[in-house]
């Protein structure tokens, strides 16, 4: 694959996770592409590009239901086969419906909602301890902010100064079937919450490479953790996915399949 922009790979990446989907009966496509843009920056930007400066930097998908946009691009990157790709959630395959850190590029096992963050805390303190220079990347849904066990970390990472590490949030505005905005209005607006409890915060378009790169660079340096919380449509791509919630766990049928590929919409960066 290897497209130079992320707009191209990410093109390429949907349409792979839409290949894959055909092989089994369900697949988690929708939380897949809301996330899509800021995994792909996480590694095509951060930790593997040609001017990445994080190679050594651990990435937890705490979001396990979105592995497949990890998935895809490890595959890319070369980390995992086609083979382990087309042989995913089958008897012989490596790769199941969360990532397992036990297969290659995964640094967590994640799918408990609401772990990943105070792994990532551990992580990151560690790495104070020892007095490195590794930052520690996460990526959450808006719906592990339900969890208790999240703001306990956000509360942690902040107590601790943990200046390298850097939260990425999947704002989409769904847990698994039922809207955020609607069942927990008191999280609105989050960038506010994150500020409140000592972290740099910022609220961007999480499908533009460009806003999260800027986001990236420009976010205060200072003594905080930091979090990029990207706006992102569930599904975004395929209209007849986006924000549809039966999306969050099946595969298309052949001929919703075939229009899908078809219909993938240009992602305006």
């Amino acid at each position: 694959m290897k497209k130079i922009n992320s707009y191209s790979r990410c093109l390429e990446y949907r349409r792979r996770i839409l290949d894959i989907s055909q092989k089994v009966t369900a697949l988690h496509i929708a939380p897949a592409f809301s996330c899509l843009e800021m995994t792909d920056y996480i590694y095509n930007d951060l930790l593997f590009g040609e001017n990445a400066e994080y190679h050594d930097s651990p990435f937890i998908m705490s979001k396990g239901h979105g592995c497949m946009s990890q998935y895809v691009i490890l595959e890319d990157l070369g980390i995992l086969s086609k083979n382990d790709l087309d042989e995913y959630c089958t008897k012989n395959g490596i790769l199941g419906a969360h990532p397992d850190i036990e297969n290659p590029g995964i640094h967590a096992s994640t799918g408990s909602l609401g772990h990943g963050l105070g792994l990532g805390v551990g992580a990151a303190h560690a790495e104070k301890l020892k007095s490195t220079t590794t930052k520690v990347f996460i990526l959450i849904s808006d719906g592990e902010i339900q969890e208790g066990s999240t703001w306990e970390a956000v509360m942690m990472a902040a107590n601790l100064y943990l200046d390298n590490l850097y939260l990425f949030v999947d704002f989409n505005d769904f847990g698994g079937m039922h809207k955020m905005s609607e069942q927990h209005k008191s999280f609105y607006p989050l960038v506010e919450k994150f500020s409140a409890f000592g972290w740099n915060a910022v609220e961007i378009n999480g499908h533009s490479n460009s806003a999260i790169s800027n986001a990236f660079n420009n976010i205060e340096k200072n003594n905080k953790p930091s979090v990029i919380i990207g706006k992102t449509i569930k599904g975004k791509g395929v209209d007849f996915m986006e924000n549809v919630p039966i999306w969050h766990y099946r595969s298309p049928n052949p001929d919703e399949y075939d229009y899908a590929i078809e219909n993938l919409k240009e992602i305006v960066d």
